[in-house]
This record gives structure tokens, sequence and C-alpha cells, in this order.
């Protein structure tokens, strides 16, 4: 049986899983740390050396996925929104495969989880554009056209006065401001019309923590475009990471 580690590094916690390729699930416990205040590099290596050990797979020759809440490109992390600033422009891949002893494939986390749900969940087998956006610290997003991954898209910071529109419609945002469900989903409406107008997508499909409790939020949307839970919920960053480490 075909398995990958993979890694979800989040602006609040740090998850970490075996993943059956096969089936795209866990074959793992879910474990999970806190990501440490301020997020700093060597913080956070510390956090994610932490999940791998208590996961038993420290010294395992499975391939290692890593998912990170920033723009990746070719193993650099170019913006850095929930974590430390030292992240921009930082050699992020390099550093984990230093500190871990080991190659990893290092992605955006939302990328991450838009190929987990492509490849076996909610968004398997769907034609044209599927937007994923995770809900958390930040808004992460997605892009799936016909099953292939648009890379590096931050539908989390779209303008919105005068800030990134995540600021104000995150998860987070609704705990910040004690929003009830209703509230709250009058921000998320002001977001996903505007994205729905600017990319006329086929599906939305939607991650993240908040995600274990769609039947809370997305009915109250009223949208032309269909939007669902993702079905792996909070691990898609893992299992997608895995996924991807395995390719």
């Amino acid at each position: 049986m075909a398995k990958a580690i993979g890694v979800d590094i989040g602006g609040t916690g740090i998850k970490a899983g075996i993943v059956n390729l096969a089936h795209g699930k866990l074959e793992s416990d879910r474990i999970r740390v806190n990501t440490p205040k301020g997020a700093t590099p060597n913080d956070v290596l510390k956090a994610v050396v932490e999940v791998l050990d208590t996961l038993g797979v420290s010294e395992s020759n499975l391939p290692l996925g890593v998912a990170f809440p920033a723009i990746v490109k070719n193993g650099k992390t170019l913006s850095a929104a929930n974590v430390g600033d030292e992240w921009i422009g930082f050699e992020a891949e390099k550093f984990f495969e230093d500190g871990l002893g080991r190659d990893i494939t290092f992605v955006n986390d939302a990328d991450a989880a838009g190929v987990a749900e492509v490849r076996h969940g909610a968004a398997r087998d769907v034609d044209g554009l599927t937007i994923l956006t995770t809900l958390g610290t930040g808004i992460g997003s997605a892009f799936l056209y016909d099953g292939v991954l648009l890379p590096n898209t931050e539908l989390g910071h779209l303008d919105y006065k005068g800030d990134s529109i995540e600021r104000w419609t995150a998860y987070s945002a609704m705990e910040r401001d004690k929003l009830n469900w209703e509230e709250w989903a009058a921000r998320l409406q002001v977001f996903y019309s505007h994205v729905e107008f600017l990319f006329s997508p086929d599906l939305f499909v939607v991650g993240g923590g908040v995600s274990k409790h769609p039947e809370s939020f997305l009915p109250l949307l009223e949208l032309n475009t269909p939007i669902i839970p993702a079905i792996h919920r909070n691990s898609s960053g893992i299992i997608g990471a895995a996924s991807l480490a395995a390719d």
C-alpha cells in the first residue's frame, strides 16, 4: 500500500499524518501542535520536528510533503501574511530539508488542499473551474481547472477598504469580532460574490477549520455558483501535501 507523510503548517496550528495514497485518507492519527507565537523559521522547524517525532516517522523513508501558508515559488516563500516576516524571500524548502535531514516537497497550503479535493474529494471529476478556499487564520485559495492546479492564487489578499479582505472575512475575524454565523456569513457574501464576479467559477469548495460546520453558514450564502464543503475538511492540506510528495 503506497503511503506518504503530510505536514500542514498554518497560522494557528501545525498538523501531520500518514496518508494512504490510493484512497486519499489518513492512515494515522492527525497530530497537531499550536503554531509558535511569531512563527519564526527556527520555531516552526522545531514544531515540525515535534509532530514528526510524535507521529513516529522521523526516520521514515516515506515521501514527505510540507504545506505552508505563503506564495511558494522554486522552494522560496514570497509572502508572510500569518507567519513571521523572515519568511519573505526565504529559501524555505532548503531550510526544512537541512533541518529535517531529508528531501521534501514544499507547497502552498491551500494548493495542497486543492490537490487533495480534486484527486480524492469534493472537486473530483468536476469540469471547468473549481475554486477552493480555506477559511481559517486567513483565507487561502486554490484554482483547479479541469483537475489541473494553477498555483499560488491569493484571493485572501483581494483589497477591501485598503486592507486584505481576509482580515475582515477569515474565520479568525469571526472569533476576533465575536460575530454570530449570520453576521459572519454577511461578510463571506461580500467575498464570494466578488470572486464569483471576477472568475465565474463552476464550483466553490470550502475547506479550513470551519468546514466542519458547513450547515451553520453555507446555506446563508446566495450565489449562482454551487458551494460545498471540502470532503476532507481540515485534513485536506495534509493529504494534498503527501500526494504531491509522492508524484
